[in-house]
């Protein structure tokens, strides 16, 4: 939201000015921002994650076992036997982050809208598309960074130094996980800092090359800085012709459109994998990272590189876009056999006894075999029976007596296990979800290699959109074409994109967490099968939608240079579409 204020202001006044100096303010701003993001986790309290298995006392131990017996019940229901107001839901902290992410977008802002406008005013026309790929596939190297620093943060407990890792009797794999988040921004914010200096040490102009016309040159390198007030006049104009521009709009369309696909998979693909094939945030954001984003960022290079060699022009880049995207969206239909089935939670998505029909559960989680246990229906603390059944809780499992302490714990004489015909000897749980099936994984990888080939297919049509978005207006307007079309597709897709489609997700979850003030907390499970038809079909349907876009753009720009004499050499984007 920070970057929609500013962007389409800082893009065109902006590009009037010192472009390097002022990206260099804006990474400056971007670092402070980022450091404030993380600056909560230092001045709020230790995070308390709720358990029905045991809790701690003041000193941080776990000292008392909450399970069926009647010893331990009137334990067990303190905890839940009245609300209380949670001191971090009425904190303010939840406005510092607000406040620091403002601060990055505003810093962005400059970043990708001058940055490319000042590489293809002083490049050599056949040589622009191929640095703006350069630029891109190294631009693709932080979300890899970011995608394994991630990875670390998120395997490495919150208050990680302040606690006593053994007391932590949760795994990553836990839906109450809470990594540490703050690590990641402390990192990219100073490094982020120390990017922000060299820019403070470009010129304004390049020096002029000789073997480039001043036709060439559509930047005002030798003119004054214009006033504030000719800026101001000469904005409305500027705006009007950028918005007549049919193909220009067909593009925008199509790129509000990509970037709702784009959003909605960036946010909820590492959620998907997670909860379609049982694994850990810590494992998913490092294998996105060293399979998908590599392969795109391959994508960008090689299409800035085929850009160069074989002279595309504008129809010809328009029917790679094209084609990328029709062949991206027969990939990705694939994607709908690959899941697993719903993990067997006694009560939520499986019977409490083995003779009980599927279809026969309902919301009561409180069978005959733990009724007079007492236990808190909104509690999670899973735990694995040996019938290989997970059970909402020690309690909700009916078990008796433990043994062992911290990860050594395990929880006998289970009556609900009991119930599927075991022993008394075989009716014991261990703390965490049961595993999912072995095949989990292995459609796990071949998710991950299709997703990769998907966007390694898919980056093959970036440069020549990139540079079409910059070559189908006046040379002035470049500028404000990019930060008008970073501004359609914020406003229309980065914003919109993860809460509409964030609330659908929310549709699917089977059983929700609770908080102490009594109010919904985290979805401790999802029906997977419903989540990965609204996933893959809505994304699926995005897909369809902006390659139609693509085509009817394709159709227009073959129409109006039909009758073109250089259409037979195809238009060289060396010579901009007015």
């Amino acid at each position: 939201m920070g970057n929609m204020l500013v962007i389409t202001l800082v893009s065109y006044v902006g590009a009037k000015f010192h472009r390097p100096k002022i990206i260099g303010a804006g990474v400056l701003l971007m670092g402070i921002g980022t450091l404030l993001m993380a600056s909560p986790h230092f001045i709020m309290g230790r995070y308390k994650y709720g358990t029905a298995a045991t809790h701690t006392n003041d000193a941080g131990n776990f000292t008392v076992i909450s399970t069926c017996s009647s010893d331990s019940q009137e334990t067990l229901q303190q905890p839940y036997s009245g609300c209380q107001k949670e001191e971090a839901e009425s904190s303010p902290f939840w406005v510092i982050v607000l406040l620091g992410n403002a601060m990055r977008g505003i810093g962005e802002a400059s970043i990708v809208p001058l940055g490319m406008s000042f590489i293809d005013d002083y490049a050599r026309p056949e040589n622009s598309a191929f640095y703006i790929g350069c630029l891109n596939t190294i631009g693709v190297i932080g979300p890899i960074v970011g995608f394994s620093l991630g990875s670390l943060c998120a395997n490495l407990y919150v208050d990680i130094g302040l606690v006593n890792q053994e007391s932590v009797t949760i795994t990553p794999q836990d839906s109450r996980w809470v990594g540490a988040w703050w690590l990641g921004y402390v990192v990219s914010g100073l490094l982020t800092l120390l990017a922000a200096f060299p820019f403070g040490f470009l010129p304004r102009a390049l020096p002029e090359n000789s073997q480039i016309s001043e036709l060439d040159h559509p930047s005002e390198q030798h003119k004054n800085p214009p006033s504030i007030m000719e800026i101001v006049k000469d904005f409305a104009p500027s705006f009007k012709r950028l918005l007549a521009n049919k193909i220009y709009i067909l593009y925008l369309a199509h790129s509000i459109v990509a970037f709702n696909d784009f959003a909605i998979g960036i946010t909820y693909t590492p959620k998907y994998l997670e909860q379609q094939f049982g694994q850990s945030a810590s494992k998913t954001n490092f294998l996105i990272g060293i399979t998908s984003i590599p392969t795109f960022a391959l994508g960008i290079f090689l299409s800035g590189l085929m850009m160069k060699r074989f002279k595309w022009g504008l129809l010809a880049s328009a029917r790679v876009n094209l084609y990328t995207g029709v062949t991206t969206l027969f990939l990705t239909i694939t994607f709908f056999a690959l899941s697993c089935k719903n993990l067997d939670v006694a009560g939520v998505t499986a019977p409490y006894q083995r003779s009980t029909e599927v279809q026969d559960i309902i919301s009561d989680v409180l069978p005959s075999c733990n009724a007079d246990c007492g236990c808190p229906d909104l509690q999670w603390d899973p735990v694995c029976g040996e019938n290989g059944v997970t059970y909402i809780s020690p309690c909700h499992a009916g078990c008796n007596s433990t043994k062992g302490a911290g990860w050594n714990m395990t929880f006998h004489d289970c009556g609900c296990i009991q119930s599927w015909g075991l022993s008394i000897g075989n009716s014991s749980a261990v703390l965490g979800q049961c595993s999912r099936d072995p095949n989990c994984n292995r459609f796990f990888y071949i998710y991950l290699g299709l997703q990769s080939l998907a966007f390694f297919v898919y980056s093959l049509g970036t440069v020549p959109f990139l540079t079409m978005s910059m070559r189908i207006v006046d040379p002035e307007l470049k500028s404000l074409s990019v930060g008008m079309l970073l501004l359609a597709v914020k406003v229309l897709g980065g914003i919109p994109a993860p809460i509409y489609f964030g609330a659908l997700i929310d549709s699917t979850c089977l059983k929700w967490g609770l908080k102490k003030s009594c109010g919904r907390g985290a979805c401790r499970i999802y029906d997977i099968e419903t989540f990965r038809f609204l996933f893959q079909g809505l994304t699926m349907c995005l897909r369809v939608l902006a390659s139609s876009l693509l085509w009817i753009a394709t159709i227009k720009i073959k129409r109006e240079f039909r009758n073109d004499k250089q259409m037979s050499k195809d238009i060289k984007l060396q010579q901009p579409m007015l």
